[in-house]
């Protein structure tokens, strides 16, 4: 790793490897960084070793990764593996962990695409072990072929929920069912933007198809459930819900919930960008031009991280990134730029027909952001609870860093990642206030753990 880049990009899932094989395509020395073994990011996580089997299962979509990957390797960017991002600021200075070392670098420009988390929301039951995001089922699936041996639930709300209980049908893993949280209303908000979504039709009938071979297989799919629940001692046992006014209850020791994904921000915020509060997608976002500048002269957003468009977004975001920053660098001038990314910009815009359609039809229920049980643990580092936040808004802190400061929530190992939204929408509830006027977290470095030996051995050149 050398002490300076002409460009830095952040990331290794599809905005990443389309930005840095695309900005090293125009002479810009190019460092990709990403605290994962391997290139692909979490959409296309371990895609360099999966067995061609396991490949099958997960679809043509996981598949498409492998010429990503191969197209940034046959670029003159530089691939750096298991480095972890902990500082970054306006000015294109990042922090690095890599290989048990600390150290600082400098780049002319930075590309963040660090891409998406999934939405936290607590439900009563969410911190006993066996209750986990569907996120993680992912993961255990792509990086190590591991999928549930004695059945599984699903619930909550989102693409990816029906994405992988297609892709366990295929595994041969037993889905007991797939429990749908969405109100019925988001039905009735949805349907205006219909029309449009058609346009972008290949996305709703790889749902159909999803879906269609969902019910061939006998999965019970149930729609409109409230009041989700999981119960057990030292692990979860049922799954307890409402569904048309009735309790059910399912026995099982695996619940894998889904409730969206938002922008990863931590890094925008960290460097100083400015966010707005995006309504249709219930989350902060980086405020970006078309080609992903922000407000900061040296700092640029692509992908998932700028706002929820998916994998083939991502793509086009990541290319358009880069060439804005090699025309920034004085690789290409702005006609060149504008000539190169007219077709990703057409792509880009024509991906995103889809999203207000999707962005209606999943919203999370109101009552599962807002409205927790003083019981529920909101912080799970800190274990601060709904009911430590309440106390604490009542106490006269009514902003996320006044809890922060008066309850710890949020000063954990995961930083806020966790919680940050949790805690925002229920002082929203709380105070009377809309979610986008409640200040988020302030984000402070280290925004990875760091040793007090990696601080001490801190190489700055």
């Amino acid at each position: 790793m050398k002490a300076h880049y002409e460009l830095a990009v952040i990331g290794a899932g599809p905005a990443g490897l389309s930005a840095a094989a695309t900005a090293a395509a125009h002479g810009v020395d190019t460092v990709l960084l990403d605290e994962q073994s391997g290139p692909g990011g979490q959409i296309y996580r371990n895609i360099e070793a999966m067995p061609a089997q396991r490949a099958e299962h997960l679809g043509d979509e996981y598949q498409r990764g492998a010429e990503l990957v191969q197209r940034m390797h046959a670029s003159s960017a530089q691939w750096i593996a298991d480095a972890a991002v902990w500082a970054l600021d306006g000015r294109a200075e990042l922090g690095v962990i890599h290989q048990g070392q600390a150290r600082l670098l400098r780049a002319g420009r930075v590309i963040i695409a660090s891409g998406a988390q999934e939405r936290p929301v607590p439900f009563p039951g969410w911190t006993l072990p066996g209750a986990m995001n569907a996120g993680a089922g992912q993961i255990l699936m792509k990086q190590a072929g591991l999928v549930p041996a004695d059945g599984v639930v699903l619930a909550g709300s989102g693409p990816l929920l029906l994405l992988l209980a297609w892709q366990y049908l295929r595994a041969g893993v037993a889905v007991q069912a797939m429990l749908d949280v969405q109100p019925l209303g988001n039905w009735l908000r949805a349907a205006p933007q219909l029309p449009k979504a058609l346009l972008a039709r290949h996305y709703l009938t790889k749902g159909l198809r999803y879906k269609r071979d969902l019910k061939a297989a006998g999965i019970p799919m149930l729609h409109g459930v409230q009041q989700l629940r999981a119960v057990g001692g030292d692990r979860v046992q049922t799954v307890e819900f409402l569904h048309r006014g009735r309790l059910q209850r399912i026995d099982t020791g695996l619940l894998l919930t889904h409730f969206g994904v938002i922008p990863q921000t931590h890094l925008s915020r960290a460097a100083g960008c400015r966010h707005r509060w995006d309504a249709a997608q219930q989350c902060w976002r980086p405020v970006t031009d078309p080609w992903g500048a922000t407000d900061l002269v040296a700092i640029s957003v692509a992908g998932d991280g700028a706002g929820i468009g998916g994998a083939r977004t991502a793509e086009h975001a990541g290319r358009l990134a880069a060439l804005d920053a090699a025309c920034r660098l004085g690789r290409i001038d702005a006609a060149q730029r504008d000539r190169l990314g007219r077709q990703d910009l057409t792509w880009m815009k024509q991906e995103l027909w889809i999203r207000p359609f999707l962005d209606a039809l999943f919203r999370p229920p109101t009552v599962m952001l807002r409205h927790p049980s003083d019981t529920e643990v909101l912080c799970r580092c800190e274990e601060v609870t709904a009911g430590d936040v309440r106390r604490a808004v009542g106490a006269g802190h009514r902003s996320p860093n006044a809890v922060k400061f008066f309850t710890r929530c949020g000063m954990g190992p995961c930083q806020g990642r966790q919680c940050a939204e949790s805690v925002a929408q229920l002082i929203a509830s709380e105070t009377g206030q809309a979610p986008g006027d409640v200040e988020p977290y302030r984000v402070r470095t280290p925004l990875k753990p760091i040793t007090i030996a990696e601080l001490a051995n801190l190489q700055t050149s």
